[in-house]
C-alpha cells in the first residue's frame, strides 16, 4: 500500500516533487525552451508565457504563477544552459546498473522491499563508486553493463513500476 503511494504518477508544476515516470517532461520542457532561447526562437520576456503553455501540453496543469513556473529552478539564473538534460541522462544511466544489479543480484527486489540496502550498495561499490573518476561515462558502462548508453532498461524499469502500481500488464 505504501510503495502504491509513493510511487503513484501524478503530473505537478515543480521538477523536484515530480514522480519518476513524468519527471522527465520535465526535463524536455526545460531542453526545449533553452533550445529556442539560445537560437532566438523565443525571447527572454515571452519565456513565463512558452513555459506556462508546455506544462499545460506536456503535463496537463496550469501554472499558477511565475514562482511555481520558469523561476523555479536557479540554473538559467546561475548561467547553467544545457544542464537538465544531465539529469534525464542519470535516469537511464542508473536504469542500465538497476538492470545490471537485478540481472547479478536475482533477490534484489525482495532486499529492497526487506529494507535491506547492503547488498546494492556493495554491488554499486564494486562496480562503480570504487573506479572514481577514472573512466568516462561511456567507459563505465562499457565496463559496467556492457553497452553505451541506452534508453530501454530504463523504459523497462517504468513499465515495471507501473505494472506493480496500478496492477496493469504492459508489454
Amino acid at each position: 500500500m505504501l510503495y502504491r503511494a509513493v510511487n503513484r504518477i501524478t503530473p505537478s508544476l515543480i521538477r523536484v516533487e515530480a514522480d519518476e515516470v513524468t519527471y522527465s517532461l520535465h526535463i524536455v520542457i526545460r531542453f526545449e525552451l533553452e533550445q529556442e532561447l539560445v537560437e532566438g526562437r523565443l525571447a527572454i520576456r515571452d519565456l513565463p508565457e512558452a513555459w506556462n503553455a508546455r506544462y499545460k501540453e506536456y503535463l496537463g496543469v496550469d501554472v499558477p504563477d511565475d514562482a511555481h513556473g520558469v523561476l523555479q529552478d536557479v540554473h538559467w539564473a546561475a548561467g547553467l544552459i544545457g544542464y537538465f538534460p544531465t539529469y534525464a541522462l542519470g535516469n537511464l544511466i542508473a536504469g542500465q546498473l538497476f538492470a545490471r544489479a537485478h540481472s547479478d543480484m536475482p533477490d534484489l527486489d525482495a532486499q529492497l522491499a526487506a529494507g535491506r540496502l547492503h547488498g546494492l550498495r556493495e554491488w554499486l561499490r564494486e562496480h562503480v563508486h570504487r573506479h572514481g573518476a577514472k573512466f568516462s561515462t561511456d567507459e563505465l558502462l562499457q565496463r559496467v553493463v556492457g553497452a553505451p548508453i541506452a534508453v530501454a532498461p530504463f523504459v523497462e524499469h517504468l513499465k515495471r513500476k507501473i505494472s506493480q502500481v496500478y496492477d496493469l500488464e504492459l508489454s
